[in-house]
């Protein structure tokens, strides 16, 4: 279900200059960053680009959105992390896409707590929701 305007507790705001080989930056400056194609694209590989910059914002909210199903759960996952590996390739219909993986370590828990543990998160995560039927999201416990 769709976040109606009312219900907007905060928006980020970034504007891109020159696409894929250029610039982004927030409104407030916080982030400014040149973003270059990655080498195996054919580009510089100079700066960073949108595949590293989602892969950031994936997995720093995955890693909350673990940290709130585990309290729930009155679980510790204290000392873990998320890592995001964001695929680009070409879909289907011949365009492309993207593809996710998404490893979680958490050393205090057993395997089997730990995957149930990122099930639920996958669940609650606004990203996991927002990719949903769009992006293949594959998740894993190391």
């Amino acid at each position: 279900m769709p976040v109606q305007p009312d219900d907007v507790l905060y928006t980020a705001v970034a504007t891109a200059e020159n696409g894929r080989d250029g610039r982004v930056a927030t409104d407030d400056g916080r982030l400014d960053v040149v973003v270059n194609p990655p080498r195996e694209l054919g580009g510089s590989g100079d700066g960073t680009n949108p595949e590293q910059l989602f892969a950031a914002g994936f997995s720093a909210c995955f890693q909350s959105a673990l940290g709130v199903v585990a309290r729930r759960e009155k679980a510790d996952v204290s000392g873990s992390t998320v890592t995001a590996r964001v695929g680009l390739g070409k879909a289907e219909d011949g365009g492309f896409g993207l593809r996710v993986e998404l490893t979680a370590s958490i050393p205090g828990l057993d395997r089997e707590a730990a995957l149930q543990l990122v099930k639920k998160a996958h669940q609650v995560c606004p990203y996991s929701r927002a990719t949903e039927g769009n992006i293949e999201v594959v998740l894993e416990v190391v």
